[in-house]
């Protein structure tokens, strides 16, 4: 299975996966708050009863890192968007006070919007790893050997058509675990209005 950041560390932390190797694709992603220029809004805790944009269920720094760092507040209403440019339309509308993406989506787009000046709410320290090729833990050892040895001495050429770099070190998913397991008890609270990002039980 080839799995993006956000769902990999779901599948390993909750399902047991293997990681096999890093998928090609953005290294050094991060995320990052946006706001309008002229938005009173200084820090993340300005974001209090406010209405935020967000990415889809399942990615990395548009929706896991946005939550993880939201955590403790209660915001009037989250926007689920399908696109980044889209989180970036409602945040030059006005319709959402801030939206999470990431550096390069926010790099990419900012200069499509020519009416509206941007500005970085805030970036998260933490760099995303790559998404990983997994394999089911379930799978029986020798067979997982197999695998295993047969994608890594795959034509590196070939293996970069396919979408894996066979030879590189499997990234460290610990933090990404964190933070999904974290954000994972709050996940079925988003379509509320307020929307409380806590978890009520602890």
């Amino acid at each position: 299975m080839f799995a993006p950041p956000g769902i990999a560390a779901i599948a390993i932390s909750r399902y047991q996966y293997i990681p096999l190797f890093p998928l090609i694709g953005v290294n050094n992603l991060r995320c990052v708050f946006i706001t309008r220029e002229d938005s009173n809004i200084r820090d993340l805790q300005d974001l209090q009863r406010k209405t935020v944009a967000l990415g889809q269920l399942g990615s990395a720094t548009g929706y896991y890192l946005p939550l993880y760092n939201l955590y403790g507040l209660t915001l009037a209403e989250i926007l689920s968007a399908p696109t980044p440019k889209t989180i970036m339309e409602w945040v030059a509308e006005g319709k959402a006070a801030a939206g999470a993406v990431s550096m390069a989506e926010f790099n990419l787009y900012s200069s499509k919007f020519p009416g509206t000046k941007f500005r970085i709410l805030y970036t998260d320290p933490h760099y995303v790893p790559p998404g990983v090729v997994l394999m089911e833990s379930t799978i029986e050892s020798k067979r997982q050997e197999f695998i295993r040895k047969v994608m890594s001495e795959f034509p590196s050429t070939s293996a970069q058509e396919i979408g894996y770099i066979p030879n590189a070190q499997v990234p460290n998913y610990k933090y990404m675990i964190s933070v999904v397991e974290r954000v994972q008890p709050i996940a079925s609270q988003l379509q509320s209005k307020p929307v409380q990002l806590f978890n009520k039980t602890i």
